[in-house]
C-alpha cells in the first residue's frame, strides 16, 4: 500500500515543556489553505462592499443637497420671471406712452426751412406775429415726469419735464422769434423764444438745435431734436413758459395728448 505524503509542524513550548508535532497531508493542507484563502476572500468582499456602501451614502447625502439647491433655485427663477413678465407689462405701458400722436395733422406741423435757417429779423424786441404758447411742444405725447412747482425759493423747478425717446422733433407751442439758441450748463442745448406779449418759452436738454437766433418760427415749427444734454439723467424735454420773466406752470397753457 502507498503511503501518502505528509508533513509535520513542531511546536516547541518555552520553559522545557513538552514538544508536540502535528502532522498533515498535503491533501488537508490543501484544503485548509482553500478555505483559508476563502474566507479571506470573504472578509475581504465584506469590507469592500461596507466601504462601497458609505460612498454610496454619502454620494446619496450630497444628491439630497443637491436637489434641495435645484429646487431652491427654481423657485427663484419661478419668482423673476413672475417679476419679469409685471416689468414687461409696465414696460409696455410706459412704452404706450411715447406712441406717435396721431391727432396730429400733417399740416399742423411746420418743419424747419432748408439751408442756414430764416433770415434774421431786425431788433430784439417781441416778436411781431407771435402767438401764446398753447401747444405740445413735442410730436408725442411722452410722459411727464416733473411738474411745475410754485414760483419763489431756491430749488424750484420752472416748467415740466417730459420723458421721450432720443431724437424725438421739439416744436414750437407758439409762433415768435428764436431770441436764445445756445448751450447751458444746466439746460444743455435750449431754444428761448419770445411770443410777444411777455410770452417766452425754453426747451431744454435737445440733442440738436435747427433753428438759429433773430429767426422768426411758426406755431408747431420743428425747432429741434431731444435729447439728454445738460444736467440731465435721461432723454426727455424741458418745457417751461414765462409771462413777464416769471414761470408759470405750462400745463395751465397747453394740454398733453390723449
Amino acid at each position: 500500500m502507498k503511503r501518502r505524503r505528509s508533513f509535520s509542524i513542531l511546536l516547541v513550548p518555552e520553559e522545557g515543556r513538552e514538544s508536540k508535532s502535528l502532522r498533515f497531508s498535503y491533501r488537508a493542507a490543501g484544503i485548509l489553505l482553500a478555505l483559508g484563502g476563502v474566507v479571506i476572500a470573504a472578509l475581504a468582499l465584506m469590507v469592500g462592499s461596507w466601504w462601497f456602501l458609505a460612498l454610496e451614502a454619502k454620494r446619496v447625502g450630497e444628491l439630497e443637497l443637491a436637489v434641495d439647491s435645484l429646487a431652491a433655485e427654481s423657485a427663484r427663477v419661478g419668482a423673476l420671471a413672475r417679476e419679469l413678465a409685471e416689468l414687461e407689462a409696465r414696460y409696455e405701458e410706459i412704452r404706450s406712452l411715447f406712441g406717435t400722436d396721431t391727432a396730429l395733422a400733417a399740416s399742423d406741423l411746420w418743419l424747419p426751412p432748408s439751408g442756414a435757417g430764416r433770415p434774421r429779423q431786425g431788433g430784439s424786441g417781441s416778436a411781431g406775429e407771435g402767438s401764446e404758447p398753447t401747444s405740445w411742444p413735442l410730436t408725442e405725447r411722452g410722459f411727464v415726469t416733473q411738474v411745475h412747482l410754485e414760483e419763489g425759493g431756491e430749488g424750484d423747478h420752472p416748467g415740466i419735464d417730459i420723458a421721450v425717446p432720443t431724437d424725438s422733433y421739439i416744436r414750437a407751442a407758439g409762433s415768435g422769434r428764436v431770441v436764445r439758441a445756445e448751450y447751458d450748463p444746466v439746460y444743455g442745448r435750449y431754444i428761448l423764444l419770445d411770443h410777444g406779449n411777455g410770452y417766452e418759452t425754453r426747451y431744454g436738454h435737445a440733442s440738436m438745435i435747427l433753428v438759429e437766433e433773430g429767426a422768426m418760427v411758426r406755431k408747431s415749427e420743428v425747432i429741434g431734436l431731444t435729447g439728454s444734454t445738460g444736467q440731465s439723467t435721461a432723454p426727455h424735454l424741458h418745457f417751461e413758459i414765462l409771462r413777464n420773466g416769471i414761470a408759470v406752470d405750462p400745463l395751465n397753457m397747453v394740454e398733453q395728448p390723449g
